[in-house]
């Protein structure tokens, strides 16, 4: 059984599902589309975010919610109390989407040249998360995974090296991101 913060339902964002979320991404969305609609001043942002945090705690009758049938009813509420510049402007921004390199270090080792596998679904992963408005992508599991693409239940010198890589190649394609408009910001777990 899953277990949901309040009782608000998960949300669907790509291949991932959150249900850990606040509403801080959402006022940032709805900002976004005030200032483009030149509504830089708009007095309801934090009004609206406690109200649809409350409507998905308290009234709505799902489980699980796709991401853009969320947006989707925020631009028709907008429309409906008179905000249709910004429900125009209004872009997709997700919560924070947590991703374990485990199960992509799993799925890698059952291919040849596992490690290429590895790298090119971790690359299609972020640009696919991103293409559907995440912009924050917290990374765990990221010892382990290396354990299982090395084969290995120690540590050594292969493993650091390995673990080297995956960072320098998660930081690489963040910094590729710099160029568009909202960039997908990476965070990698701490590691002991």
């Amino acid at each position: 059984m899953i277990s949901y913060i309040g009782n608000r339902p998960a949300l669907q964002i790509g291949h991932y599902q959150v249900t850990d979320y606040d509403g801080a991404w959402l006022d940032d969305a709805l900002r976004r589309a005030a200032q483009a609609a030149d509504h830089d001043n708009f007095p309801f942002v934090e009004e609206i975010c406690a109200g649809i945090l409350q409507y998905l705690e308290t009234k709505c009758p799902l489980k699980l919610m796709r991401l853009d049938d969320l947006y989707e009813r925020l631009r028709k509420m907008l429309v409906k109390i008179g905000c249709q510049p910004i429900a125009e402007k209004l872009e997709t921004v997700a919560p924070p989407v947590t991703l374990s390199l485990v199960r992509h270090a799993l799925e890698a080792t059952s291919n040849l040249g596992f490690e290429l596998t590895f790298f090119e679904r971790l690359r299609t992963e972020l640009t696919e998360l991103h293409e559907v408005g995440a912009e924050e992508v917290r990374f765990v599991g990221l010892r382990r995974s290396v354990l299982i693409l090395r084969g290995t239940e120690s540590w050594d010198k292969r493993c650091e090296a390995l673990l080297q890589e995956i960072r320098s190649f998660i930081a690489a394609w963040d910094h590729e991101q710099h160029d568009t408009p909202h960039p997908l910001k990476v965070v990698i777990e701490r590691t002991a």
